[in-house]
């Protein structure tokens, strides 16, 4: 694993603990030599995570649509800065640069992002895990309902159980070390 794309929210949240988990995943990427990918703004849990890998000694590719470069402020003191179109072309670049998929807390836009790597997860296209940082029980709403698709029959249960979740940056990254891919959803797992 070289790289990690980490989908975190612009804002801070009201929580001192989602700015710690932001700041341990940022620090311990470093520490593990592992890229991290982002959405480039300097901004909420998205600054603080670069800023800590940074500090850290780590790398970090940032990568910003145009319309945002100056709303969230693009990081100044990033390793690589990509600057693209759209926000599709946004996650898809950023989808491409990376191994692997951590979410930590966030709003709309992150669950968004959540929504598009298990979607392409389910496809087969991305191949890597995906996990979650669950900071005070933060993704356990999400979880109950993507439980509730697989029992209705709209995903199946074995998307459900790949995804990888801990309220340590660290644990989550540990278990990616031994996770597998589930297939695609035409596999007859």
């Amino acid at each position: 694993m070289k790289s990690v794309a980490v989908y975190c929210g612009s804002a801070l949240g009201n929580c001192e603990e989602y700015v710690d988990a932001a700041r341990q995943l940022g620090s311990e990427l470093a520490a593990r030599g592992i890229n991290l990918v982002y959405g480039g703004g300097n901004i909420g849990l998205m600054g603080v995570i670069a800023d800590s890998c940074l500090a850290a000694g780590g790398t970090v590719t940032g990568v910003i649509p145009e319309q945002l470069v100056d709303l969230e402020l693009s990081h100044p003191g990033l390793s690589s800065l990509e600057v693209v179109p759209t926000m599709a072309e946004r996650k898809t670049r950023m989808e491409e640069l990376a191994d692997a998929f951590v979410c930590l807390p966030g709003g709309v836009g992150t669950l968004e992002e959540l929504a598009e790597v298990l979607t392409m997860q389910q496809l087969g296209t991305i191949a890597g895990p995906v996990g979650l940082v669950d900071v005070g029980g933060f993704w356990q709403s999400f979880l109950e309902m993507y439980a509730g698709m697989a029992r209705a029959g709209f995903v199946q249960q074995r998307f459900v159980e790949a995804i990888v979740l801990d309220s340590s940056p660290a644990t989550v990254l540990d278990k990616f070390a031994g996770w597998r891919h589930p297939g695609n959803k035409w596999d007859n797992n």
